[in-house]
């Protein structure tokens, strides 16, 4: 079953690569084909697609937390409109202040744990989510400190 972003179609092949960049962002296109079964040929195309359509909007570095004190950490509850969270999965996954995303019960049903450089970075990614379609709701908590 095809998801659409913006009038663009999402297979589940689209869903897996995405996937796979978010876990290494440098995988070359060889072994993004040997892993979603596909040529490279398709990958590269599937990519250049999702770039051009603001799905994929940029590559980034991580880094162990211990090597950034400063970096600012906040968790999203994220309540979606009816039957629309794969698309808001994708969406999240596909954005670069999400640093993890999760399923859960009660009143989220996701947790977005998200991570920025600064305040205004924070803030341009919590606008960038909330004009994400098929969002409801959102809450966000800024963490202060972890005790263990």
């Amino acid at each position: 079953m095809a998801e659409t972003f913006d009038n663009m179609a999402m297979d589940s092949t689209d869903q897996a690569l995405i996937a796979l960049l978010r876990q290494d962002a440098r995988m070359n296109v060889a072994d993004l084909a040997y892993k979603l079964k596909v040529s490279r040929g398709t990958v590269t195309n599937r990519i250049r697609r999702l770039e051009d359509k603001q799905v994929i909007v940029g590559y980034t570095v991580r880094l162990r937390p211990e090597d950034e004190p400063e970096r600012i950490k906040a968790w999203m509850g994220v309540q979606v409109e009816g039957n629309q969270t794969r698309l808001v999965i994708a969406t999240l996954l596909g954005e670069p202040g999400v640093a993890a995303l999760h399923d859960t019960n009660g009143r989220w049903d996701l947790l977005a744990e998200l991570e920025a450089r600064s305040m205004v970075e924070l803030s341009q990614v919590l606008e960038r989510i909330r004009l994400i379609s098929g969002i409801r709701n959102t809450e966000t908590n800024i963490h202060l400190a972890t005790y263990r």
